[in-house]
């Protein structure tokens, strides 16, 4: 089913070139960013300065005869960051974002693989390489964010300021390249949550159709500010913070790091920002707990959830005024957070509006640019990933009983396929265009979207009945003495199933030790209370998804840099104890 219904007007764009140059001249008094000085005070880029920045830095590059090459970008979310993005894209050249966080064997074989002359990063991520230079590619020349006094590494500035001298001095060449907008210009490598990262191949027609898309039914504007937290290097956080806040005239700032979250909302005051439901419901269980801390607050927040949800139904906004401590935390004008790339409790995402911050979930993947399903300015669901974005077809593919299937979707974002492998391509795209995701899901008769599982995770029984990870770790998971859990398959002979269901369980220590009220816990008072926990998750399941085994963890699952879980990389780690269920 096509969705095509827009609420808005929606400004069309050719390209980052086009897109960028146009939001120069539209936004010219808006800052673009806020920027932290060497003294920690914060200034603006306006539209203007930033357009001519990255114009520099793109006449430099090409200057360099770098101007059309494979680019690999790394480090810090940071405004140098964001105009090399641009300045190789907007010059015909494909940038290559790496995820920072990658040991330096995987760094380098990306490098390698993606076939980069060029290399973006700040000194962490170079130091980081530094050990193995001899591995670097040949001829590969590397630009430094920040100032490194090692041969070879060239330091950023000194670059934008070659840039500005040839364009000074009458060469503005690199203005008047006009990039094919259809071709690869962004190749990311996944994550790799089910196994090898492939490189997708995107195009900045993908990229930009998906930022109109969204434009036309959630409202950004001039007076919107984005605390920019995710790693840019992921689709998600480049597409619909970065990206879309440049079409839309907003301005973005940076975070400096988890630890400094709270400071700089403070600071900032953002409108909006996009997160994970890992680190939204890290921010929920604080909340929470700070009013369970104060005498009757646990009673004060619950009433005030019940009063602001009963106005709210009447169309009076009381949010604010009830719950002004917790919004104050945020900065105090935050409006809306989106959220996506994991399941989440949707109690979390109903006590955040009526907090008076309503949250969009929203589904999508890399290949997809990556948003193709979700919530939007008029419908705020706390259970479903929402409806198609405008201009985007959907479909579930062989439902069974339930209505769960596998979720297709087909439209302009969809990649171009995966990089130098066309049986990978050939295995999710077919021949009419449509882009198998490899998640199974349901839609209803309004047609709202529900997230199972993925489709390599399900675990099939003997008899054919189907259990999904996700759907037993969603109880697991809301249960306060759980931090984390995963649940997988494992071999039983002795059942009629064949298999029997077991998980992987990190506690939650500090809420076991409140309850017992003690500062220790012995290994068996944690596995009693994993046990009593399990049992209780049992009772709300089918006898054959019950959790037959399960094993506690001493340590935080392996995760990628949108805090999902890699199940392949956590199957065989060490456990700390373990329980049985009957």
């Amino acid at each position: 089913m096509e969705n095509t219904e827009k609420f808005y007007d929606i400004r069309p764009i050719h390209g980052y070139k086009d897109m960028l140059a146009q939001s120069a001249q539209l936004f010219e008094k808006q800052f673009a960013f806020r920027l932290k000085n060497d003294d920690g005070e914060y200034y603006g880029v306006t539209y203007p300065e930033f357009y001519d920045q990255v114009n520099a830095l793109g006449t430099a590059l090409s200057g360099r005869g770098r101007g059309d090459c494979h680019v690999a970008l790394i480090g810090r979310n940071c405004y140098e960051w964001c105009c090399s993005y641009l300045a190789v894209t907007c010059g015909g050249g494909v940038i290559v974002p790496i995820d920072k966080e990658l040991p330096p064997d995987d760094v380098l074989n990306i490098i390698s693989v993606s076939e980069s002359k060029l290399l973006f990063c700040d000194l962490a991520s170079y130091e980081k390489l530094a050990c193995e230079a001899q591995r670097l590619p040949e001829g590969l020349e590397i630009i430094c964010f920040d100032r490194c006094d090692k041969p070879g590494v060239v330091y950023y500035p000194e670059v934008v300021a070659q840039g500005k001298a040839i364009l000074e001095a009458g060469n503005d060449e690199y203005l008047h390249i006009t990039p094919d907008t259809s071709k690869m210009s962004i190749l990311l490598f996944t994550s790799g949550t089910t196994g090898m990262a492939k490189g997708v191949m995107l195009s900045q027609d993908n990229v930009c159709s998906d930022i109109m898309s969204l434009s036309g039914v959630v409202k950004i504007t001039t007076e919107d500010t984005l605390l920019s937290i995710l790693p840019l290097h992921h689709t998600y956080e480049c597409s619909l913070s970065f990206l879309m806040l440049m079409y839309s005239g907003g301005c973005v700032a940076f975070c400096e790091g988890l630890r400094y979250i709270t400071k700089n909302m403070q600071d900032i005051q953002p409108t909006l920002f996009v997160t994970v439901p890992l680190m939204l419901e890290k921010i929920h269980a604080r909340i929470i707990k700070k009013a369970s801390e104060k005498k009757g607050g646990k009673f004060a927040l619950s009433f005030g959830k019940v009063i602001a949800n009963a106005s709210s139904a009447l169309g009076v906004n009381i949010s604010d005024k009830i719950f002004a401590e917790i919004t104050k935390n945020f900065g105090g004008r935050l409006r809306m957070i989106i959220t996506g790339a994991a399941a989440i409790n949707p109690e979390v995402v109903k006590d955040f509006h009526s907090f008076g911050i309503p949250v969009y979930l929203g589904y999508g993947l890399t290949e997809c640019s990556p948003l193709v399903i979700g919530n939007n300015d008029r419908i705020q669901l706390n259970d479903s990933v929402g409806i198609p974005l405008p201009g985007v077809d959907a479909k579930i593919t062989d439902p069974d009983a339930d209505g769960i299937g596998e979720i297709c979707v087909k439209g302009p974002m969809i990649m171009l396929g995966y990089y130098n492998d066309p049986e990978a391509t050939a295995q999710v795209l077919d021949d009419d265009g449509w882009f198998h995701t490899g998640d199974l899901g349901s839609v209803d008769a309004d047609g709202h979207y529900r997230i199972t599982g993925r489709i390599k995770n399900v675990i099939v029984t003997k008899n054919g009945k189907n259990i999904y990870p996700e759907e037993v770790e969603y109880y697991l998971n809301k249960n306060p003495f759980v931090a984390e859990s995963m649940v997988i398959g494992e071999d039983d002979e002795e059942s009629e199933e064949g298999t029997r269901v077991a998980a992987k369980i990190l506690p939650n220590i500090d809420a076991i030790l409140e309850k017992l009220k003690k500062t220790t816990a012995t290994t068996e008072e944690i596995v009693h209370t994993v046990s009593e926990v399990v049992k209780d998750v049992n009772k709300k399941l089918p006898f054959y998804k019950h959790i037959k085994n399960f094993d506690i963890r001493e340590t935080e699952f392996i995760k990628t840099t949108t805090q999902k879980i890699k199940r392949y990389a956590n199957a065989s780690s060490e456990e700390k104890a373990d329980g049985k269920q009957d």
